[in-house]
């Protein structure tokens, strides 16, 4: 089921993606506050020895220092990054708005992660399937970001919405196939009180998060 229109999923530079990903970025685009809610909420939903994928990742997965798995596959744009990345067992280098199909076996993995990347997305409807697709029944899948972008890579829907309507949008690419549980929504924001804003200081990035599991159908 098709839920963007074609003018939703532009983007302000339209060169290739492969080109703006060619050089490794060695930094967090979210803040300490962020990584430490998102790396409690793994801590909280995964499971110790599964198969996790780690898709539009970087240098770091920010999974729980303490916690083994039986499998951490990677997957991101840029080969310098992934390699870097102490938690991945393997990767592969994919861009997913040219080959929407993830190169993976079917109900192999345990849970999928994807972490502040889900806004570049130009066929969502595209990748969610592929999503189901490998996970296992009952497989998990968390959907993290915040109100940072690299604006001109992002889609437009995203672009022009705010953070609740992307709440309810990436909502939407759950739904939108059939086999997943109904999404859950987290959704916390902590703004500093108006006078330490006043001093220049900025509030903690936001932490939304939306979640849903692998149902099987009736037949």
């Amino acid at each position: 089921m098709l839920i963007l229109r074609p003018e939703e999923r532009t983007k302000l530079d339209r060169t290739d993606d492969n080109d703006f990903y060619a050089f490794p970025r060695f930094v967090t685009h979210v803040d300490a506050n962020f990584i430490d809610q998102l790396t409690n909420l793994y801590r909280d939903r995964l499971k110790p020895q599964t198969r996790i994928l780690d898709l539009m990742s970087s240098w770091v997965s920010h999974l729980p220092d303490e916690m083994e798995f039986a499998h951490i596959e990677g997957h991101g744009m840029n080969a310098e990054e992934l390699a870097k990345n102490p938690r991945l067992n393997h990767y592969f280098v994919q861009n997913l708005n040219q080959s929407p199909q993830i190169p993976l076996k079917d109900e192999d993995f345990d849970a999928v992660l994807m972490a502040v990347s889900v806004q570049y997305l130009e066929y969502p409807e595209a990748i969610f399937s592929e999503i189901h697709r490998i996970l296992k029944p009952d497989g998990i899948v968390i959907i993290s970001f915040s109100n940072r972008m690299f604006y001109q890579k992002a889609i437009a829907t995203w672009r022009e919405g705010t953070d609740l309507s992307h709440l309810q949008l990436v909502k939407s690419y759950f739904q939108g196939v059939s086999g997943f549980s109904s999404p859950e929504i987290i959704s916390q924001s902590n703004p500093l009180p108006g006078f330490l804003q006043l001093l220049g200081i900025a509030s903690p990035d936001p932490f939304y998060a939306v979640i849903a599991s692998k149902v099987l159908l009736e037949k």
